[in-house]
Formats: structure tokens, sequence, C-alpha cells
């Protein structure tokens, strides 16, 4: 834009002899339109920038309520189930705990209508009194474990109570933020609209590459990463993991195949929501054999993460995301993820560069 205008700056000095005033002020008139949509452009550009960095920013901060509240209903949930099969299971013993009350009756009111108090037959009394007196003892213990197991039952019941108040009272925060996610995700998938008309080539290109792989490493070591520096941090502090989960296979342990892993399996709940682990670059989004569908991103110094067992994928390729973005959910009937660390083309122990949860 600045050379068109310093061209017909240039012919409005050298060209008056042969336009004349009149097509020099028509020239001048539309350097001057020019400029002033070119300003009216870069003013939209901004506006559409900032938007977009808002909308990163919030779905970040939105992003990490709604899956710690996902978290904790998970939880909630379990515990609730937990009690329910502690309930089920005291409600069994009571029912057999009846049965053993009944016995235990019956053996003191058959022994108490047939007594044998013959003093000529002392061996007998002995024997009726014996007999009187244990199936009583045995009835007073059935009796006390029944009163135990009453009051276990109640406080399994109360604290249900609690938990499944609990739940009910996340229910309505966790709709609202989940529609919130939902809105920002839309926003920002309608703002990556030009970028993904602009990638198209891209995409084709890293599926030939896909089906060109042999694995997971190959597979990250084709698609590049950032630049390498002498600074071999990826963060100056720990990371939270990608997905909330539990670590299951360590960096360096064999798996069930056998073979040594060169990264994390995490096992998360099915669905669970998936975020950036760091700012970085989307250099692949799509599905690899055996992997399920994978994104992996470059980060500063070198650094890319591979993430794996996604359900669905809320990112494309060369688009900029921040730490804690969301880029997907779990699968839910593969709930474990693979995650791999690579700088340059070694693989690099998570260990060093995340936190567990």
């Amino acid at each position: 834009m600045k050379k068109v205008i310093a061209i017909f700056s240039l012919l409005s000095v050298v060209a008056v002899p042969a336009f004349g005033a009149s097509e020099l002020s028509k020239i001048n008139a539309q350097i001057k339109q020019t400029e002033q949509q070119n300003k009216k452009l870069e003013e939209r550009v901004k506006t559409s920038e900032r938007d977009v960095a808002k909308t990163k920013k919030d779905l970040v901060r939105v992003a990490d309520r709604v899956s710690s509240l996902e978290e904790q209903r998970s939880a909630m949930a379990k515990k609730i189930e937990d009690l329910d099969r502690q309930r089920d299971k005291i409600s069994a013993e009571m029912d057999k705990n009846r049965e053993r009350i009944a016995d235990a009756a019956a053996g003191v009111l058959f022994v108490a209508a047939h007594p044998s108090f013959d003093s000529a037959d002392m061996q007998s009394y002995v024997l009726t009194s014996a007999v009187l007196s244990g199936a009583a003892n045995r009835f007073e213990d059935e009796i006390e474990k029944a009163n135990q197991q009453i009051a276990e039952l109640e406080k399994i019941r109360n604290a249900r109570a609690v938990e499944k108040e609990k739940l009910d009272r996340t229910a309505k925060k966790y709709g609202k933020e989940k529609n919130q996610l939902d809105k920002l995700l839309r926003t920002r998938s309608a703002q990556n609209e030009k970028l993904k008309n602009e990638h198209s080539a891209l995409q084709k290109k890293l599926r030939e590459l896909s089906a060109r792989a042999k694995s997971i490493s190959e597979l990250s070591a084709g698609v590049g990463s950032s630049e390498m520096s002498s600074d071999a941090r990826f963060s100056r502090r720990k990371l939270n993991l990608p997905v909330r989960g539990r670590v299951v296979v360590r960096f360096g342990e064999k798996t069930a195949l056998g073979l040594v892993s060169d990264g994390w399996r995490v096992r998360t709940r099915g669905d669970a929501l998936v975020m950036a682990p760091a700012d970085g670059v989307v250099k692949f989004a799509d599905s690899f054999r055996g992997f399920g569908r994978v994104v992996i991103m470059s980060h500063k110094n070198g650094y890319n993460t591979v993430m794996t067992n996604l359900g669905d994928i809320a990112v494309m390729l060369e688009q900029e995301v921040l730490a804690g973005e969301p880029i997907g959910r779990m699968n839910p009937d593969k709930p474990e993820m693979y995650l791999e660390v690579r700088r340059g083309d070694k693989a690099v122990d998570p260990a060093r560069l995340f936190k567990e949860e």
C-alpha cells in the first residue's frame, strides 16, 4: 500500500504538465480515499485481533473451570456409587442377621418351652441351663450387631444425601460454564474460518505424511518443530498435564506389548476436556493409525508435544493456542492418552516438564 501511495505521489510531481490541474486533483482525491480505506481496514484488523485474543483468554479461563467442575462431579458421582454399594452390602447383611436373630429367638423360646429342672437328673438341668444361657447370649450379640448395622446404614444414608446435594448444587453452575465454553468454541471456530481456508493444501500434505509415517515418533519428526535454541528448558515451572488423569505408564517403563515407552500413558475420564499444555502452534490435528485422533503442538526451544486418543479435535493446523486453551476431548471408548514430548529428534521424559495430578 505504501508503494502505491509513493508511486501516486511521484506521478503527482512529475506528471503535472501531462495531466493538468484537474487530473492531478483527481489523483490526489484517489490517494486520500485509498488512505482512508486503508486506515479503516487496519482498524478492523486490529479490532479482529483484539477479539481473537480476548476469545482465547476467555477460553483458557472457562476451560479450566469446566475441567475442574467435571473432575469434581465425577468424584462426587463415584463417591455416591461407593456409598450405594456399602448401603446394599449392609442391607444384605442385615437381612442375613434377621434370619440369625430369628434362629436365636427360636432357640430361646424352645428351651424356655421345654425346661428340665428335675433334681433327680442334674445332668439334664445343667445342659438345659447352658443351652438357655448360650441362646440368650447369642440373641443379645445378634441384636447388638443389628443395632450397629442400623447406625452404620444411617451414616451412609446421611453421607449420600450430602454428596447428592453437592452434585445437584454444581449441576446448574456446570451447565452455565459448559454453555459458555461451547459458545466461545463456536466463536473461535468462526474466527478461524479464514485460517481453515488458507491451509487446505497443508492439510493434504500432512495426510500424505501420516500415510507414510510408521510410528508416532516419525510423524512428530515429520511435522517439524520450533527453532532449536541453547535454552533446553520448556518452561521455568512445571506444566499442568493436558488432561486431568492418572499416569499409569511412565517414560522408560515397558508397555503391555513389552516395548519401552517414550512417553506417559495417562488414564482419564471418558470425554475429558483436553487443553494445550503450553503456548504453541498446532502442527498436526487428524487421525493416525492405532492412536485415534492426534494433536501435535510445536512449542518454544524446539519442543513438540504429542497427544493421542482424542475423540474430538477443536483446533486446526497452524492455529496458535495459549496454555490451557481447549483443543478437544478424549475418546469416551478409550480414555487413555499417550503423551509424548520430543525435542528435535529425541524423546524427552515428560517428568522433566509436567507435574502429576
